[in-house]
């Protein structure tokens, strides 16, 4: 069985890839895409076979599926990665690939949010290919949190437009780790797993988290999404991004990643990561 890992060169690849290996598979049971082999160097030399995968580039693809039992396809950040998305899939049936597993975002069918719609249209489009297929909603990611708790030290603020909105958020490991189970073993077929940390916290919660790492106080300034829209827009983004990073503190108001119901503990048999060790480990890995 040769499970591929897609965007592996990324943080979360990476982490895949580490967690495949301390399960057990084989180094030669792995295959790693990268848009650029050369940056996968390090996994080569763990005996990983490194093959060029670009969502863009249909023909690579292609190429990087032949002989692969099973995909993770890792979500791309480019402006239309739906498009590549269901390049990767339609290439998955073709090549009658056993299994995929992607890594969707919290709520999507639930809560119309924009950074949602590309992942509803993927999850879509993975339905309609007929493949077997595992979605791992996966929450936000504890460290997308490390530049504000970094910020808080010398400003002593962390500025959101979530009200009293919470976040169910875990490490990028624990995701990572889920998503090599969903790979390598049997235990989600066919699932959609919307996956969390076991507490949701408050952003009066991070504050205090923050706190305690910088030993000063700390606090949570709740301010209207226009304040918050135009505040990005004088710290020099242009109106549409500062939109729709706008947008995102509106769906984290509107409840988007306040679901927590103990799946992603029960996948990985043990206690996801608290907040407050997420925060130290990320922030001391800077």
């Amino acid at each position: 069985m040769t499970l591929l890992v897609t965007a592996a060169t990324g943080h979360l690849g990476r982490l895949v890839v580490d967690s495949l290996l301390a399960r057990g598979v084989a180094p030669a049971d792995i295959s790693a895409g990268a848009r650029t082999p050369d940056k996968a160097a390090d996994l080569a030399a763990r005996g990983i076979r490194v093959v060029e995968l670009d969502y863009a580039r249909p023909e690579t693809v292609t190429a990087a599926l032949d002989g692969v039992s099973r995909v993770l396809l890792i979500s791309g950040t480019d402006a239309d990665r739906v498009s590549g998305h269901r390049t990767v899939i339609d290439a998955a049936r073709t090549a009658g690939v056993e299994r995929l597993v992607y890594t969707s975002a919290p709520r999507v069918d639930e809560i119309d949010y924009a950074l949602g719609a590309d992942h509803k249209a993927t999850e879509e489009a993975i339905a309609a290919s007929g493949l077997t297929a595992t979605v791992l909603r996966n929450n936000w990611y504890t460290e997308n949190y490390l530049d504000a708790v970094a910020r808080s030290a010398q400003t002593g603020e962390i500025v959101a437009a979530t009200g009293d909105a919470r976040v169910a958020s875990a490490s990028r490991a624990d995701y990572a780790e889920a998503a090599a189970i969903a790979l390598a073993s049997d235990d989600t077929i066919g699932g959609t797993l919307e996956l969390g940390g076991d507490v949701a916290w408050t952003y009066d919660d991070l504050a205090t988290a923050a706190s305690e790492i910088h030993g000063r106080p700390v606090a949570y300034v709740p301010v209207s999404l226009e304040q918050l829209t135009a505040g990005l827009q004088e710290a020099g983004l242009d109106a549409g991004t500062a939109a729709f990073v706008a947008g995102i503190d509106d769906a984290i108001a509107r409840g988007a990643l306040s679901k927590t119901d103990g799946t992603l503990a029960r996948l990985l048999g043990r206690p996801t990561t608290p907040l407050r060790e997420g925060l130290r480990a990320g922030l001391a890995a800077r």
